[in-house]
């Protein structure tokens, strides 16, 4: 009797087994024997499954930004007042618990800038949308029970660009050395604003 192989639990837990071999060494420095290897199959098998070494980072990143949603809901769920659930929101440039998610999410972008991946811009372009959607229902959410002004649905896309700015500026100078500082004081000064009295 054959065995019958789930495809796609196969290629997330051929990615998964390699993500600290990516973290480890880049992208560049891999090869596919190196993620065969560590994934304990043969090099057929991985592309049998995965078009190329990008491929695989972009199920890793798929994969992690699942659990990493999951676990940002659960968060928000807890948080109490509009400001804690926005700075909860984007502790993902910071918190300890996605860190190995960052490190490969600067694959991926690095990836993404270099060669246009219209399927990775796709992807990037959907989370980007939805993340939009969920801070605009937090900062609608913080209107209605009359925590903040009104105007602050203005700043959702600034809120989201200043971000990611932090994140990016902390990777390529030295004039950011940590970012959950930074980017707690410039939501503290936002809310400074926004925030109704």
């Amino acid at each position: 009797m054959a065995i019958i192989v789930d495809k796609v639990q196969k290629r997330k837990d051929i990615a998964l087994s390699c993500v600290e071999l990516f973290i480890q060494s880049g992208i560049n420095d891999l090869t596919i024997s190196q993620v065969a290897k560590s994934a304990g199959v043969g090099k057929g098998t991985i592309y049998e499954y995965f078009k190329n070494k990008e491929d695989i980072v972009f199920e890793i990143v798929t994969i992690l930004m699942q659990r990493h949603n999951e676990r940002k809901k659960e968060k928000l769920s807890h948080a109490k007042s509009t400001k804690e659930k926005i700075i909860c929101f984007f502790d993902f440039f910071y918190n300890p618990e996605d860190s190995d998610l960052r490190e490969i999410y600067k694959e991926f972008v690095a990836i993404n800038m270099s060669t246009q991946n219209q399927e990775m811009i796709a992807f990037q372009t959907e989370c980007h949308q939805s993340y939009l959607k969920w801070v605009d229902e937090i900062i609608q959410e913080g209107i209605a029970k009359g925590e903040i002004s009104q105007d602050s649905t203005k700043l959702i896309q600034a809120l989201f660009s200043m971000s990611a700015g932090i994140f990016i500026h902390s990777l390529t100078t030295h004039n950011i050395t940590d970012v959950q500082e930074e980017l707690t004081s410039y939501i503290d000064a936002l809310f400074n604003v926004i925030q109704r009295s």
